[in-house]
């Protein structure tokens, strides 16, 4: 039986790493093995390996244990975090107010998780927990990913630290010393102290602590047709925090993006309460060395 978990490379195209979920005898040890060889997946040797029976989709594919003690940790972390934060938050509020023009906070709409899947069928067992939702069945053959861009969109929320006319020339991404940027916008990006507000969403849910980054949907669809395996990534809810925001910072071009798929694949894999505490544990160093900020 061939491999679920290829990776097509040839001399003259980048390494493409193929996940196959349909095969059931595709092992986690595999796609360990698969990521080690692909060139775009920085070293994340401190990621504890699941020892799974068969590869993860999505978030269903999580044990009720697991999924409920993630939820409870957003929850605990981030409505403690809201109150003892609140003097920072305040005190980041008026920066922004006294130092450029226009709102405080800035929102966003951002693509969240993705339930959604195509020619799913009641026999077609993905993983261990994994139900088929009654309105597929009946809906089979339709794309109902492109009716909610890919993924359920929400209001993402930070302090704002770009100019208010950032964008308008159309939807762009950040780049390295970007003018838009203001002065405390700067300094704000370094700390991700602008993320903070963030915490709201993990509160209600649209978002967990540990997750992929979430995209915008203006960029989705061109991310999606070019990288290869782009849309499994949206198979957990979106994260304050991550691997692929640990490890590879902010994403500003192609490779970048590449490298985030390929560590929120590996995070899907082996998520867990062990490395959501691991993550959150380098995440303050990264705050606290601005690495990885633009």
């Amino acid at each position: 039986m061939s491999t679920a978990l290829c990776p097509d490379v040839t001399p003259h195209a980048e390494p493409r790493l193929t996940i196959d979920l349909r095969h059931e005898d595709a092992g986690l040890a595999d796609l360990v093995d698969l990521y080690a060889v692909a060139e775009y997946l920085p070293p994340a040797d401190w990621v504890t390996r699941l020892k799974l029976t068969r590869p993860r989709r999505d978030v269903r594919c999580l044990s009720p244990v697991t999924r409920a003690f993630k939820r409870l940790l957003d929850i605990a972390v981030s409505l403690t975090m809201l109150v003892l934060l609140l003097p920072v938050l305040l005190l980041v509020a008026l920066a922004v107010r006294v130092t450029s023009c226009g709102p405080i906070i800035f929102r966003q709409t951002r693509v969240g998780l993705n339930l959604r899947h195509e020619k799913v069928s009641k026999t077609d067992r993905r993983c261990e927990h994994y139900v088929v939702p009654d309105c597929l069945e009946r809906r089979r053959g339709s794309d109902r990913r492109r009716e909610s861009n890919y993924g359920k969109p929400f209001t993402l929320y930070k302090f704002r630290t770009m100019r208010v006319d950032a964008e308008r020339n159309g939807a762009q991404f950040a780049t390295k010393n970007d003018p838009r940027v203001t002065p405390i916008g700067r300094f704000l990006r370094r700390t991700r102290l602008d993320e903070l507000p963030q915490l709201w969403n993990v509160l209600r849910g649209e978002m967990s602590l540990v997750g992929p980054r979430p995209e915008r949907p203006e960029f989705i669809e061109e991310l999606s047709n070019g990288i290869p395996d782009y849309l499994d990534r949206l198979g957990l809810k979106p994260g304050l925090t991550g691997p692929a925001q640990v490890i590879n910072g902010y994403d500003n071009n192609i490779e970048s993006f590449r490298r985030k798929v390929a560590l929120d694949l590996l995070y899907l894999q082996n998520c867990c309460l062990i490395n959501d505490v691991k993550i959150l544990l380098r995440t303050i160093r990264v705050v606290l060395t601005g690495s990885g900020a633009l």
